[in-house]
């Protein structure tokens, strides 16, 4: 926590924080949508107006958080990004709720496989955290690998949708 992606500002842009179960989230965006979702480490979480624009990214976080969305329905504003992480993030939005796919295979749905790492890179630099769920790309031996958030964080969200799969064994003894 307290790392922010690199982000770029834009024209008419508005932000506002949201407070999670997983922490305190700020939120930017503009006249064209959604730029970016950011874990901050700021304490307390800032309370405030929530600009209109962000009204309804707040509402469907805050239904995701609570197990009553599966899928957000937002505009997202990726301007200013290269063409390629676009298409990497195109594809992330993809991946259903409670499921995860591979670098590799995100890799090979672009058309090409050796493009592994540059899909790697992409994930990392996602600004729209849960909502572009990068959280749901694993490596293909089925382990956690990367997260810009740390890989607690990443578990967290997939225990969040799918507990069956994810949730942590406890001890018998």
């Amino acid at each position: 926590m307290g790392k922010e992606k690199n982000e770029i500002a834009v024209p008419g842009q508005v932000e506002a924080h949201y407070l999670s179960p997983f922490g305190c989230f700020r939120l930017v965006g503009s006249p064209k949508g959604l730029r970016s979702v950011s874990l901050v480490s700021t304490k307390p979480c800032p309370a405030g107006p929530i600009p209109r624009e962000l009204k309804e990214a707040v509402k469907q976080l805050d239904q995701y958080f609570k197990q009553q969305r599966e899928v957000f329905d937002l505009p997202l504003d990726f301007s200013g990004y290269t063409d390629f992480h676009q298409a990497v993030w195109q594809q992330l939005v993809k991946i259903p709720y409670g499921r995860t796919t591979s670098y590799l295979s995100i890799a090979e749905r672009m058309g090409d496989p050796k493009a592994i790492r540059a899909v790697g890179q992409a994930n990392r630099n996602n600004p729209i955290a849960i909502i572009v769920p990068c959280h749901r790309v694993i490596a293909k031996n089925g382990q956690l690998q990367g997260y810009f958030y740390g890989l607690d964080f990443k578990r967290r969200l997939l225990e969040l949708e799918n507990p069956l799969s994810f949730a942590r064994q406890g001890s018998l003894f």
